[in-house]
């Protein structure tokens, strides 16, 4: 942290929600273009440049993250993106568009693995190290001898940190979280149906997003956990 200032700090934040969320949403919209709905396709959604998620979402893409960061000095953010499709397709193929909403959470889940290598990695190349005073959720080890080993392993525990979130939170089984969707998988074809109606239901959804901002607290922090104690001790 010491090497890094605050708004160097918050550039990398927000450069890793932007692009987590761009590859979350673009696998949303492929995921759905190969099973059947053209829609986040056509939208240009299924593409690895930001600039159309963020002219669909500027106000959770732009705004709420820049002035998280603000208010938050630097140290932590929120934001959200979303990713168009055709509700009749998904209302007449609900396990399909559970495929799609699971392709989200999977894409942030393989971003955070990369880091985790990476970071462990490091850890036994020697170019990074664990310092306990250091620890936090955007610098879980610092680096060893050049100024770029440490800005790396900051840039990294926070592709790990972030990505661990949107996987885990957007797989929490309510609405309208993709988790919600996910539960389609596992229900019987007319209930699969009956459940995606209720899906857009802005009641259901409200309480789903209490319901998650209740008890997600506890489910990430053991998580993190042991995730940051695989990359810094090479066990869980």
């Amino acid at each position: 942290m010491d090497d890094m200032p605050l708004v160097m700090l918050a550039i990398v934040w927000y450069v890793t929600i932007v692009f987590s969320t761009t590859i979350h949403e673009a696998a949303h919209a492929f995921v759905a273009w190969k099973l059947g709905d053209p829609t986040g396709y056509r939208a240009g959604s299924v593409s690895l440049d930001p600039t159309p998620h963020m002219r669909r979402e500027p106000i959770g893409m732009i705004v709420v993250p820049l002035v998280a960061l603000i208010l938050s000095r630097g140290t932590s953010l929120m934001g959200w993106a979303s990713c168009p499709y055709d509700p009749h397709w998904a209302l007449s193929h609900p396990r399909r568009a559970a495929l799609m909403a699971l392709a989200g959470p999977v894409s942030n889940f393989l971003q955070f693995a990369v880091a985790a290598l990476l970071l462990r990695w490091g850890m036994e190349a020697g170019v990074f190290a664990f310092d306990r005073d250091s620890f936090n959720t955007y610098q879980i080890v610092v680096g060893v001898g050049e100024p770029w080993t440490n800005a790396a392993a900051i840039g990294l525990s926070v592709i790990f940190t972030l990505n661990l979130f949107l996987g885990l939170f957007n797989l929490l089984p309510v609405p309208p979280l993709d988790g919600g969707a996910v539960l389609m998988l596992f229900l019987p074809d007319r209930e699969a149906e009956r459940w995606q109606s209720l899906l857009w239901n802005p009641s259901f959804q409200m309480m789903g997003m209490v319901t998650a901002f209740l008890i997600f607290p506890k489910l990430f922090a053991p998580v993190f956990g042991r995730a940051a104690l695989w990359v810094v001790h090479g066990a869980m």
